[in-house]
């Protein structure tokens, strides 16, 4: 074996040795009881279908959208750009990449809004930043968005303008004009899933 290989190769152990040393990242401080109760109760972690479908529109680069639902949940549809995480596995390390950082808005949604605020206050209470949750998770989704009613001839003309951005955003994600239940929606035509490092997103919970 040549010097220069044996040289190299102990550069490289160095180096690997080296990243063994280096310092863990440090955890955020977890709120206090008195702080939670008050992000709890402070309207603004909640953030309405309009908005997301608004931002997912634009393709907000800031938007990062988690679903806590089940692995089959999320199969059957989800968001557009949705990464599935669902509530049993949210603590588990391989997501803290993916949920402590300040560069996104950290979105969580499911059905309705109960696993999403649990998903809220377990992110919380870790110290991530940035999160919220999706007013009335996917079943206002398709409510508002997917398949908008139109606003009565009384309504005020707020109303009208919202139900034009609601239709035209229908159109975008491919709504359907057949009823759909809110306990079962429809199956999903495609969902591109951000991927933020090599690692997909597992299913289960």
């Amino acid at each position: 074996m040549s010097k220069r290989y044996i040289v190299l190769a102990i550069l490289l152990l160095g180096m690997a040795f080296g990243l063994t040393q280096l310092p863990d990242k440090p955890a955020r401080p977890a709120l206090s009881p008195e702080e939670l109760l008050i992000e709890i109760f402070d309207p603004a972690r909640y953030l309405s279908t309009d908005l997301i479908a608004k931002r997912m529109i634009e393709r907000d680069p800031g938007l990062f959208l988690v679903d806590v639902r089940t692995a089959d949940e999320y199969e059957e549809y989800a968001l557009p750009g949705s990464v599935n995480i669902p509530l049993g596995e949210l603590l588990n390390e391989a997501w803290v990449d993916y949920l402590d950082q300040d560069a996104m808005d950290i979105v969580f949604y499911s059905n309705s809004d109960i696993y999403a605020d649990q998903a809220w206050t377990l992110a919380v209470q870790k110290g991530y930043k940035n999160l919220y949750v999706l007013k009335g998770g996917v079943n206002i989704w398709f409510r508002t968005i997917m398949q908008p009613e139109p606003p009565l001839d009384t309504d005020p003309y707020s109303d009208f303008e919202k139900y034009s951005f609601r239709k035209g955003a229908s159109q975008y994600f491919g709504g359907t004009p057949n009823e759909v239940s809110s306990d079962v929606p429809v199956k999903k035509k495609q969902v591109v899933v951000r991927k933020k490092k090599k690692k997909e997103a597992e299913g289960g919970c």
